[in-house]
């Protein structure tokens, strides 16, 4: 079962690519002075997933005004994720849950992925959004069975107006 609106938000570390090579991130030394918006998605380089990051870093003004900060959460290693950020123009920053922990903290893991189209990869996570308060509970929690439906940004947005 995935996490709900009210618990508080399982912490983890993951590693994002910074300037000097890798960093971790800690989401409990996040929390505190801004909301936090995660967002998991199945994998990088494509459609969907790619889609909606650069929709976000577009727009990314959007949840910094409304004293957000934005995290994109794959699976993929955080070299893979840099790659696609410098080809794309993602410009949120990239966690890597390479080993699925936080896939599985949040409960949010496919059995198997897309076995239709022969992606049987088990432990990737299902596209979702995650917002954090600064008290580290969660106010919105989406889940999306489908890997090609987006979350819902302006019932996200609503909530962070809210927040503010």
């Amino acid at each position: 079962m995935s996490i709900q609106i009210g618990q508080k938000a399982p912490d983890f570390s993951l590693v994002t690519l910074g300037e000097n090579g890798p960093e971790i991130v800690k989401l409990s030394e996040e929390i505190g002075e801004q909301n936090i918006l995660l967002l998991f998605v199945p994998m990088a380089f494509t459609g969907v997933c790619t889609e909606e990051f650069c929709a976000i870093s577009a727009g990314l003004s959007d949840y910094t005004n409304l004293n957000c900060k934005v995290f994109g959460i794959s699976g993929d290693n955080p070299f893979a994720q840099a790659a696609w950020a410098e080809k794309e123009n993602i410009s949120l920053p990239l966690l890597s849950d390479y080993d699925h922990k936080a896939t599985d903290a949040y409960g949010i893991a496919y059995d198997q992925f897309l076995p239709d189209k022969n992606l049987i990869m088990g432990g990737v996570p299902k596209r979702s959004a995650f917002l954090i308060d600064k008290s580290g509970n969660v106010q919105f929690a989406q889940v999306n069975e489908s890997p090609g439906d987006l979350p819902y940004f302006e019932a996200i947005k609503a909530k962070l107006a809210e927040l503010s």
